[in-house]
């Protein structure tokens, strides 16, 4: 018997450099077909935004070392494609996590309800969101974009300079891109503390997008929370093997 293969597979390169192309044309039908399926999304969650993101539609290896992703300009009703495609030609989610070390452990965090993955555990972070139009793509922007995660899911600000690009996964299926960059670390009653800021006066309590936190001393660990984004028993099985 063959063995199930793993939801992700990490993606080694030294350089990594990213090209934006026009967005895959979509038929009349399927435009058709993704503005019915964003009115029942919405219908279920009237939270839910469409709003822009990167989406993944290839990667090149010109040369040893160096990996090219070409990118487009999106937004989240598009994911809706996934369901009226074949997986191989669907445009991948482009997201960006961070691993955060404590003492106890590495921090994740439950999708609240308002989320599109509600308890479900993920490290912090989210979709890439695209530059302006006329600027570019690269590592250092897709830094910025985790380090804003980082407030704006824990409450903790850690210069981007501090954030290290530690990994690259390619889902199997869908081809969705994670870029994961290690923080340094902080006292996890730091992390616990400016998470349960999240919620005091002058911020919406309803846009808090992780409802819970967790430290996770092993991989193994993880597999008791309960349900979690596909990447994070690969990630957190490569962080904590020697």
């Amino acid at each position: 018997m063959q063995p199930t293969p793993l939801p992700v597979e990490f993606v080694d390169a030294q350089r990594i450099d990213l090209v934006e192309l026009p967005p895959p044309r979509l038929s009349p039908w399927e435009q058709q077909q993704v503005d019915r399926l964003w009115a029942l999304t919405t219908a279920r969650n009237p939270m839910t935004f469409d709003g822009p993101l990167v989406a993944s539609v290839g990667l090149d290896r010109p040369g040893p070392g160096r990996l090219t992703v070409r990118w487009a300009r999106m937004t989240y009703r598009h994911r809706a494609l996934r369901q009226l495609r074949p997986a191989e030609a669907v445009p991948g989610s482009v997201f960006v996590t961070v691993l955060l070390p404590t003492e106890d452990g590495i921090v994740v965090g439950r999708g609240s309800p308002a989320t599109a993955a509600p308890g479900h555990w993920t490290l912090p972070g989210g979709a890439a969101e695209p530059p302006p139009p006329g600027r570019s793509l690269d590592v250092d922007s897709l830094r910025r974009h985790a380090a804003r995660e980082l407030t704006e899911e824990i409450g903790l600000r850690v210069p981007e300079v501090g954030l290290r690009l530690w990994g690259l996964t390619r889902g199997r299926r869908f081809g969705s891109l994670g870029f994961h960059f290690l923080a340094p670390p902080v006292p996890s009653t730091v992390a616990r503390h400016r998470h349960a800021q999240l919620g005091a006066s002058g911020f919406d309590q309803a846009a808090v997008e992780l409802d819970k936190l967790a430290m996770v001393p092993t991989a193994g660990h993880a597999a008791r929370l309960g349900p979690c984004a596909d990447y994070l028993h690969q990630v957190l099985g490569r962080y904590f093997t020697p």
